[in-house]
């Protein structure tokens, strides 16, 4: 536990604006949190997020330990795409979970890094996390950001809120987009009825764009590339199947009968194959592609070999 205190130089300012700014490994949410539990004062007085600061006053805050998360460290190989002392980026696997959860304790992303990392893990927020800025499904593959640093973990969490950073998704959906530009602006909420799976029919959905280009077509297929504008839950899968294109293989969002091409996907062929921020570091832009899963490269073979022979998909 560590205790901050700053002389306030200019009035007018959010007390919690204020801490964000001077402490920017601290997110305004968590510094917000530490000002309800009264770990704030001004003066020696417990004040709320909303109170105005005047110049000459004394802001002190109390920053509490990282809480230890219980998650054993496994010693599971991972396939880095690139590493460095801030970050590292990881090509996902199919079948495997990003964060341990009920039903998945153990065998996931995190339980892998905490191995390979050791304590070089960003702990923002209070709680000492492995990293993990962004998620996508058990069944996507591709690349993921992992951060060793708080510094790095809240400047690529502020470019992820910013839409900055660039992330391109690979995907084979049932039908044949005609156009070969489509972008998809419509809002991701939870499902009126069945409150598991996103719609873009929820009364309270948040604004999501998917940007999409048409790579080849196969006649009752089409491979596309998806680049996000905005991260939802869902997103991808969601818009492709409120277009009538559901992604080949999603059980959740496509049709109840897979095709038998798709039998052995094991859920959805959706591929995280291009992810790109600016470095924390050195503020230069980088970029990393992870390559097509051999399942997906297989599977493309086979559309392409029964398109070009008119075999029967």
């Amino acid at each position: 536990m560590e205790t901050y205190t700053f002389e306030v130089l200019e009035q007018d300012s959010r007390v919690d604006r204020y801490l964000s700014e001077l402490m920017p490994d601290l997110s305004r949410s968590y510094i917000q949190k530490l000002i309800k539990e009264r770990h704030v004062q001004v003066d020696e007085d417990v004040v709320k997020a909303s109170y105005r600061l005047s110049e000459g006053e004394q802001v002190s805050i109390v920053v509490p330990d990282p809480i230890p998360l219980i998650i054993e460290a496994e010693d599971i190989p991972l396939d880095i795409l690139y590493e460095d002392a801030d970050l590292l980026v990881v090509n996902k696997p199919k079948g495997m979970v990003v964060h341990p959860a009920p039903g998945h304790s153990t065998g996931t992303l995190v339980n892998a890094i905490l191995f390979h990392c050791r304590n070089e893990l960003s702990g923002i927020n209070g709680v000492l996390r492995p990293g993990i800025v962004h998620r996508i499904d058990k069944d996507t593959t591709g690349s993921l950001l992992v951060c060793k640093t708080d510094q790095a973990h809240q400047n690529l969490a502020q470019q992820l809120k910013e839409h900055s950073i660039t992330r391109r998704y690979h995907t084979i959906v049932h039908g044949n987009i005609k156009e070969d530009q489509v972008t998809i602006d419509a809002a991701i909420g939870r499902h009126p009825t069945d409150r598991k799976k996103m719609s873009t029919a929820s009364a309270k959905g948040r604004n999501a764009i998917t940007h999409l280009s048409v790579l080849e077509r196969f006649g009752d297929y089409t491979y596309v590339s998806c680049e996000l504008e905005t991260g939802r839950t869902h997103q991808i899968r969601v818009h492709l199947s409120s277009i009538g294109h559901p992604i080949l293989g999603d059980e959740v969002y496509g049709p109840s009968k897979i095709p038998v091409i798709a039998k052995h996907t094991m859920g959805q062929t959706l591929h995280a194959k291009t992810l790109g921020f600016i470095h924390p570091s050195t503020a230069e832009y980088v970029e990393f592609d992870a390559p097509l899963p051999a399942y997906f490269v297989e599977l493309l073979d086979k559309l392409r070999y029964n398109y070009t022979n008119k075999g029967t998909l």
